[in-house]
């Protein structure tokens, strides 16, 4: 079962249990989809890279979010952006050790011979293509950065 298909029946679990922060969170990863879908302007479904890259940008949002509550004192929106950020976390792929991030970062600098930070882009390009989902790139940013000064 693809993605948004999980999502749609996640969706309908959510309204059957009357789950408030599950339902409004599946709705709106439901309506960022719609959204993508629409101005992308072809009625092709939407493949799992797609909605991937989705889930991901979500999650960021409520990081941010959470971020600047935590920050400010907000308690009674942080633990929505808390609720959010956990639901939407289940259907991303499993986050990548620290470790492991710095072995792939090291096979990808090797294959695209990168040798100092001028080479970053090439580096990004192609972490960012292999570790789709598993690591943000801020992560896969700030290690390569600290791998080719090295």
């Amino acid at each position: 079962m693809n993605l948004k298909n999980r999502i749609d029946e996640e969706l309908k679990s959510a309204m059957r249990a009357k789950d408030p922060a599950r339902l409004r969170t599946l709705r709106a990863i439901k309506t960022a989809f719609v959204l993508a879908s629409s101005q992308k302007g072809t009625s092709r479904d939407m493949d799992d890279a797609d909605a991937l890259k989705i889930l991901q940008k979500l999650a960021k949002q409520r990081k941010d979010s959470l971020e600047i509550y935590e920050r400010e004192g907000r308690e009674d929106l942080a633990v929505i952006e808390r609720e959010e950020l956990e639901i939407i976390e289940e259907f991303l792929p499993e986050a990548i050790s620290e470790e492991e991030l710095g072995k792939v970062l090291r096979e990808v600098i090797e294959s695209t011979g990168a040798r100092e930070p001028r080479d970053m882009g090439k580096v990004m390009g192609a972490a960012a293509a292999r570790l789709a989902g598993r690591a943000d790139n801020k992560s896969i940013a700030a290690l390569a950065k600290k791998l080719l000064s090295s």
